[in-house]
């Protein structure tokens, strides 16, 4: 009877956490714990333990639970107390955690390392989820000031600092769903490279300890143990990681050397360096929801001098593209806010501000290859070597040169990763006419068209700032030049300009999906396409100059902008134009041939 009222008194409503023991372990077991291992722990001293905090930070207070049982009043017998910035917590099993106390904690003769053997699962996860919970949000900072005296500083965790709660809260409730990992699975592209990717290289994971950054539902973690691994951290900040439990341990015996660990890369401590990291950091054009720089931090944290990243390198591709359809689509839906008596009210007021607002959202959507107008910019981002500040503005100069004359309705993006193993490299490609991915591509689209001649240099600028809701606003900014003889190299004769949320994109899924080229499809596609050149071209040989220039009106080139050509070179430049119509098709498909050997289930 003393013991049931003494555990009502302790109940989880009142801040405790029962049946729980202390187990006293040796240094060389907390440096190599594995999910599995039970080695010979001392004799188990059964506790009671609560999360505090006091003016020197937050605390774990264990109490000896035999004393309950001869409670006098609501006096407790102390056991040891355990300050957060002084302790690391490895959740080494569904009922075993391990500390380890360093600094003062050890110097005052308690417990400098020990395992903590629960009897239900649940409790073991309610009081790491606390502890990681307290120690986010309360890191305590010590320093001395002229005098020797020592002050304690509160501040907040380093995600925290740069991510407000609200968009961090909403980004781990979505990625803690199994249908949205369901999602990210049965893009096949993604999952079969990685699974080659790791195969394929089995001599870099044999034997070696490897952390899995953001590791979802584990399924990376498991090709890793797959490939031989030692013994895999799967660390996961979302509630996923109670779902990579239980998929782990249905998957033995490669669950026996995994240790899932629920808490932040920012924050959790791992008792061995890693020899590989591997991760699945990329969002929307690569940089979106900013995980990257976790990945990043990660390597910094826990990667072993030289050790290797899966992936290890990243670019994003940038080009021009003219699709009138989708930027009659975007203009289009400003036109409710045109009406002048929408029920005896005017909404022209707000119109242009609605149409700038749906310019604003980046396009996602996969299109076809034919619309891209030039061969694109690169930039890469080398994972190996980048700092986590690289990441916070990301600033690209752009120049194209017009393939076509066309008008440029903005710029296109979408970007691969290279998985740089010692036996084989795998790339990941998200590009317009690859196998499409749950990324599929991205599309900038400009609220004031440019208009472009075959030959016309195109320049610009694509400026990414990092906000704290997890993903960049995008500056853009695109130019078409003067040129050729008898015109100023360099002069600007139109400028358009963009800002856009990369946090709030539109899904635009209505229409077919990108296709991968086949050599049928080039072959056919050229054969319709050298007819039509011929025709074409039987017209312009016998054009003047003067129904040259009638053409480009009529193409919609505006007068403006045909006057600033010399007349001498408008007939040249139609030619262009027909010559490279037919080459466009032809040439895109052929560059993006080289993704296809390296996607795991085309080879």
């Amino acid at each position: 009877m003393a013991a049931a009222a003494a555990a009502r008194r302790l109940s989880p409503s009142t801040g405790f956490y029962t049946d729980l023991a202390i187990l006293p372990i040796g240094r060389t077991l907390v440096d190599n714990p594995t999910a599995d291992m039970r080695p010979a722990f001392g004799s188990p001293i059964p506790v009671f333990a609560k999360v505090d905090a006091d003016s020197n930070g937050t605390f774990v207070d264990f109490y000896h639970a035999i004393a309950v049982l001869n409670e006098v009043g609501n006096k407790l017998e102390h056991f040891q107390r355990c300050y957060l910035h002084h302790s690391q917590i490895l959740k080494a099993g569904p009922t075993l955690q391990i500390w380890a106390v360093d600094g003062a904690e050890a110097e005052q003769g308690k417990m400098s390392s020990f395992a903590v053997d629960f009897k239900l699962e649940k409790v073991n996860s309610d009081l790491y989820s606390a502890i990681q919970e307290k120690k986010s949000k309360s890191l305590v900072k010590e320093t001395a000031d002229a005098n020797g005296n020592k002050e304690t500083t509160t501040t907040v965790s380093k995600f925290e600092e740069k991510i407000e709660q609200s968009s961090a809260k909403m980004y781990f409730h979505y990625y803690g769903q199994l249908l949205h990992q369901q999602n990210m699975m049965q893009d096949y592209v993604r999952t079969g490279t990685y699974y080659a990717a790791v195969i394929e290289n089995q001599a870099d994971f044999q034997g070696r300890v490897v952390v899995d950054v953001g590791a979802g539902s584990g399924i990376l973690s498991l090709f890793a143990a797959q490939a031989g691994a030692k013994h895999v951290y799967a660390v996961e900040a979302s509630d996923m990681a109670y779902y990579a439990r239980k998929l782990i341990a249905g998957n033995q015996p490669y669950g026996q050397r995994i240790t899932v660990i629920h808490g932040k890369v920012e924050e959790v401590e791992l008792p061995e360096k890693a020899d590989i990291l591997i991760s699945e950091p990329m969002g929307t054009l690569l940089v979106n929801e900013r995980m990257l720089e976790s990945y990043i931090i990660a390597r910094d944290r826990f990667l072993v001098p030289k050790g290797k990243m899966f992936p290890s390198i990243g670019r994003i591709h940038m080009a021009p593209f003219s699709d009138e359809y989708l930027y009659s689509e975007i203009a289009s839906k400003a036109l409710f806010w045109h009406q002048q008596s929408y029920y005896g009210v005017n909404l022209k007021p707000v119109h242009d501000s609605a149409f700038q607002g749906y310019f604003s959202q980046p396009v996602v959507d996969a299109f076809d290859p034919r619309l891209l107008i030039a061969a694109p910019v690169i930039h890469t981002i080398d994972f190996t070597t980048a700092k986590e500040e690289d990441l916070f503005e990301i600033d690209v100069p752009l120049e194209f040169q017009s393939v076509v004359a066309a008008r440029v309705h903005g710029l296109a993006c979408w970007f691969d990763v290279l998985f740089d193993g010692s036996m084989a490299q795998r790339w990941l490609s998200t590009a317009p006419g690859a196998p499409t991915t749950h990324w599929y591509q991205l599309r900038c689209v400009l609220s004031q068209p440019l208009y472009v001649l075959a030959g016309q240099p195109i320049t610009g600028r694509l400026h990414l700032v990092a906000h704290s809701s997890q993903s960049y606003t995008i500056h853009l900014t695109m130019s078409a030049s003067m040129w050729g003889p008898g015109g100023v190299r360099g002069g600007v004769l139109q400028t358009s300009t963009a800002k856009l949320d990369l946090k709030e994109p539109y899904y635009r899924m209505s229409q077919s999906p990108a296709y991968a080229w086949t050599q049928q499809d080039q072959a056919s596609q050229y054969r319709e396409e050298t007819i039509a050149q011929q025709q074409m071209q039987q017209q312009v040989d016998g054009m003047s100059i003067q129904q040259a220039g009638m053409s480009l009106q009529q193409a919609g080139i505006p007068q403006e902008v045909a006057s600033q050509v010399p007349t001498q070179t408008l007939v040249q430049q139609q030619q262009l134009a027909v010559s490279s119509i037919a080459q466009v098709p032809q040439q895109v498909p052929q560059q993006l041939q080289q993704y296809y050997p390296q996607n795991y289930w085309a080879s």
